[in-house]
């Protein structure tokens, strides 16, 4: 007993030290914020003591939080539910109960966690993809892919393009009464690199060339390359996402070996053959000028590491390293990026590079947003900006699907 109120005593206290980080000045809801980036950084502590004492590995502290928010699959008056799996990958439909004598549109929803947290039952992801398939008489599925670091790269993304080949498959879309023409890839954070990823991979497939009509990225992280990105710098400590917390979680994707977070902490983790690559992430050539501020471009270290990983410079782990004909043939596209977001340059580089050879683009840019904003639009905390930015997203479906 004395042990357990030692520990809850030192967590209110990490959790007062916490709440009184200074954070922007034009931030909405300020104290919200301030409290979740609060519990962000606690859960932190916790799973890094926990880690360090040898009783529980960071990662498994995190999703054992994390899971405290999952839902069970439960129908409701407008949508049926349902937990099932294509090619043995698990995936929750979202089928809507009215009906229709046309075929529907659909959504493949891609859920964010740093590829080693979350589910497609996450409660705030429950509730959007249910007002998803509600509001515009849509199917949506969640793909739960596997997480790392029992599964490492490419694990999570075999799973989404098998997932997605599967449904776009003539019969499975006529069983769900699905109009090939009106298919949207969607993901937020690490589920908008995977998005990203396989929109990719389907558009340059001639078997897929064409199916996907749009993608969605909310607040995508989009390269592995670079980690002292003007964002990168600006809001290494939060609010709610810091730069060591992602850093340690993205890398568990490639390894486990601590080597490799320590060296992206330096930004001395890239190879000395990945120099050709900097090009597609050059911020200084795509970032607008309103962002650059007061930073001077500098080249990463390379080749520093004696560890050897051929994935750092794979486009199948950072999207942003296509060349420009790859990116030509992509559909349209939505990208949501928030100013005090650690990945928000990834998503400005991303839009400048689609635009510049031609993609149609629709940039929101939410100048008081924070990372994981559509996280938090349930109890027992939401964001009003949350909410606003599941609305301008559905209202943009609705508009273009």
């Amino acid at each position: 007993m004395g042990f357990q109120a030692l520990c809850v005593g030192l967590l209110c206290v990490s959790f007062l030290s916490y709440i009184y980080t200074p954070m922007p000045d034009n931030i909405e809801e300020t104290w919200k914020v301030m409290a979740l980036d609060a519990v962000a950084k606690t859960c932190n502590l916790v799973a890094t003591l926990c880690d360090n004492i040898g009783l529980m590995k960071y990662e498994d502290v995190l999703a054992i939080l994390a899971s405290a928010h999952f839902t069970k699959p439960v129908s409701d008056e407008n949508v049926t539910v349902i937990d099932t799996d294509f090619c043995d990958i698990p995936v929750r439909l979202y089928l809507p109960k009215r009906k229709s004598e046309r075929r529907r549109p659909a959504v493949i929803f891609i859920h964010g966690g740093a590829f080693v947290l979350g589910s497609y039952s996450k409660s705030a992801y429950d509730d959007l993809n249910r007002l998803t398939a509600n509001k515009l008489d849509a199917v949506v599925v969640g793909i739960d892919y596997r997480l790392a670091p029992k599964y490492p790269f490419p694990a999570a993304l075999e799973d989404c393009v098998y997932v997605i080949k599967f449904f776009l498959q003539e019969k499975v879309l006529a069983k769900y009464r699905v109009d090939p023409s009106r298919i949207c890839i969607m993901g937020d954070s690490s589920g908008g690199t995977l998005a990203a990823t396989v929109t990719q991979l389907l558009q340059n497939d001639p078997n897929f060339k064409g199916r996907i009509k749009a993608q969605a990225l909310m607040y995508p992280g989009l390269q592995s390359l670079d980690t002292f990105l003007p964002s990168h710098q600006e809001y290494q400590h939060g609010p709610v996402l810091t730069r060591e917390m992602i850093i340690k979680l993205l890398c568990l994707y490639v390894t486990e070996d601590q080597v490799l977070p320590q060296a992206a902490l330096r930004n001395e983790h890239m190879p000395e053959e990945s120099r050709h690559l900097f090009k597609f992430v050059n911020w200084s050539d795509f970032l607008p000028e309103k962002y650059k501020k007061n930073h001077v471009y500098t080249e990463p270290v390379l080749g520093k590491l004696n560890a050897s990983y051929p994935v750092l410079v794979d486009s199948r782990l950072s999207p942003l390293l296509v060349n420009d004909s790859q990116l030509q043939s992509l559909p349209l596209t939505y990208i949501v990026t928030c100013e005090h977001d650690i990945f928000r340059d990834d998503g400005l580089i991303y839009i400048s590079r689609l635009r510049n050879v031609g993609v149609q683009v629709t940039h929101e840019h939410i100048e008081k947003g924070v990372h994981g904003a559509l996280s938090f639009t349930s109890a027992p905390v939401f964001l009003n900006l949350g909410l606003k930015l599941r609305d301008k997203y559905i209202n943009w479906l609705e508009e273009n699907l």
